[in-house]
């Protein structure tokens, strides 16, 4: 546990990826296996779920410090983070006084973290007694993020993954790929992580392969769309991106977030009997409603997610497909070394040897041999409720991640208002001390009425220049939030809106972000709830 406090607090002062990868290799080398699946499975986004509520944390903390709570909330809002917060206000202990190591990583989180979950709260209070009086400071900061589950690292999941085939000489693809799925932190599963020979796909029939994502076309240069014969042009869904996957006669749908999703979608998994057994789909996940020439708004398919079983009845009421848009495995063949044209074919043709079925449709292409033609598509993506287009190389293979080049994004232009800055509330971590989360109003007769909350779009010289006139201009507390005059204008983008009860303004919108700090105009000039509304789809 110590080694692994090091490594993150390392790892959070490091600003280079280059730097970032060599703290990981330090790390890993020598490592016990045992120890090293639980490191490897913190620092790549999994970890175990909240085992204590802050709501308990903070008031044992604020007593063993011996503190009054208001003074730890107090400290909470201006620090940002509730692990350092309560890891800071605990009696301090040296290295000297701490006596006893807290042990290795591998017997630290199942006897001192997951031996929390489940027990009444007082042997849950006793416990963590003991455990603080065996961390330094540092080390109760990454216990507490663990224990509160708001562990997050400074570190891209790529970077460990170079690191570990760098340390191992392994194909940084292979270890993308070994790390994909529902594994758990076992020595059994880092041994094979590491090992050369290990199978990669026979023995875990349920593993997806690492996605292939796009950039947006705004950061490529502009000759990438001089010669359209280059380029597959596919339709930008607003669903749900997944992997179908047919091997061993079970079925698996997985998520982008590499989270199972299958029971939530149990038609996908029962069309899914059509396919040869070794077969891999990469795909899109919509509510379709039969006859209908577009899909449902995506807000339709949350209403499906996260769920474990899924009824008759909301199976009626949201019917989903899965929009297949490329072949990454056929009769249990890797293709993600070939071509996306060469693939493309592949995929056509397994599809002419289906029956056929609503569930499993294949997506189509957008012919384009132009800019022009391209533009069309974009332009009129909103009618067919889609986000945009697609431009894959037609030579690209199947890359890991994000890679530059091979595929391209070009989204539809956002909708936007302006909106008038109502109330504010301090960031987090980097950004405590900040007001850097911000709620936006647009007019209503005589109202001014919260619509979108937004914390990203401003450069940092704008923030600080806010921030200043947010604390000196500020009407009324709430807590860590703070109401301002209506006097700022800023336009605001979003993706999409729908009607919500969720909400006073009976609107939701999708992605709100400040696309400009508008110094020009007054409040008086800001959009009507009226103008909102004419915005919603039919």
């Amino acid at each position: 546990m110590r080694d692994f406090s090091q490594l993150f607090l390392a790892l959070e002062r490091s600003t280079g990826t280059r730097a970032k990868k060599q703290l990981l290799k330090d790390y890993f080398r020598d490592r016990p296996d045992a120890d090293a699946a639980w490191a490897l499975y913190f620092l790549s986004g999994r970890r175990p779920k909240r085992l204590l509520p802050p709501s308990l944390l903070r008031p044992w903390v604020a007593e063993e410090a011996d503190l009054p709570l208001w003074l730890l909330e107090e400290a909470y809002h201006h620090v940002g983070d509730l692990a350092e917060t309560t890891a800071l206000l605990l009696p301090s202990v040296s290295g000297t006084d701490v006596t006893t190591e807290p042990g290795p990583l591998s017997h630290f989180v199942p006897t001192r973290l997951l031996s929390l979950e489940g027990l009444p709260a007082e042997e849950q209070r006793e416990s963590l007694r003991s455990t603080w009086a065996l961390l330094r400071p540092e080390e109760r900061l990454v216990f507490h993020k663990l224990l509160t589950g708001g562990f997050r690292v400074g570190v891209q999941q790529k970077t460990v993954q170079n690191a570990l085939a760098e340390l191992y000489r392994l194909n940084p693809a292979i270890v993308a790929h070994r790390m994909m799925g529902n594994w758990q932190p076992t020595p059994d599963f880092f041994a094979a992580l590491r090992d050369p020979a290990a199978p990669d796909g026979e023995s875990e029939p349920s593993r997806p392969y690492p996605f292939c994502l796009a950039h947006p076309l705004e950061s490529a240069p502009p000759e990438v769309l001089d010669d359209f014969s280059l380029w597959q042009v596919e339709p930008k869904w607003d669903g749900i991106r997944a992997q179908l996957i047919r091997r061993s006669g079970l079925a698996f749908l997985w998520s982008r977030g590499e989270e199972n999703v299958g029971p939530a979608f149990p038609e996908i998994l029962e069309a899914s009997a059509l396919l040869p057994d070794g077969t891999v789909l990469d795909g899109e996940i919509l509510v379709w409603q039969e006859g209908r020439t577009t899909p449902e708004p995506f807000a339709s398919l949350q209403t499906r997610l996260g769920r474990k079983k899924v009824g008759k009845q909301l199976r009626n009421q949201r019917p989903v497909r899965f929009l297949a848009y490329d072949l990454l495995e056929t009769n249990g063949q890797d293709l993600r070394g070939v071509g996306t044209e060469t693939r493309r074919v592949r995929l056509e043709s397994l599809w002419q040897s289906l029956p056929e079925n609503p569930t499993l449709q294949l997506s189509p292409l957008r012919p384009a041999s132009t800019r022009e033609q391209a533009r069309h598509w974009v332009d009129t993506a909103r009618e067919r409720r889609e986000e945009g287009l697609l431009l894959k190389h037609r030579d690209a293979p199947y890359h890991s991640g994000r890679p530059r080049g091979a595929w391209w994004k070009w989204k539809v232009d956002p909708l936007r208002i302006d909106a008038v800055l109502l109330y504010a509330q301090a960031g987090h971590g980097r950004r405590s001390g900040l007001f850097t989360d911000y709620t936006f109003a647009v007019r209503h007769g005589d109202q001014l009425l919260p619509v979108a909350k937004a914390y990203s779009g401003l450069d940092d010289a704008e923030i600080r220049e806010l921030d200043r006139w947010i604390k000196g201009h500020t009407l009324e507390t709430f807590g860590p939030v703070r109401s301002v005059p209506p006097e700022k204008v800023f336009e605001i983008a979003f993706d999409s809106l729908r009607p919500s009860s969720r909400h006073k303004a009976g609107l939701a919108l999708r992605f709100p972000r400040i696309a400009r700090w508008r110094h020009d105009k007054t409040p008086e000039e800001i959009n009507t709830l009226t103008d909102l509304q004419s915005l919603l789809p039919e």
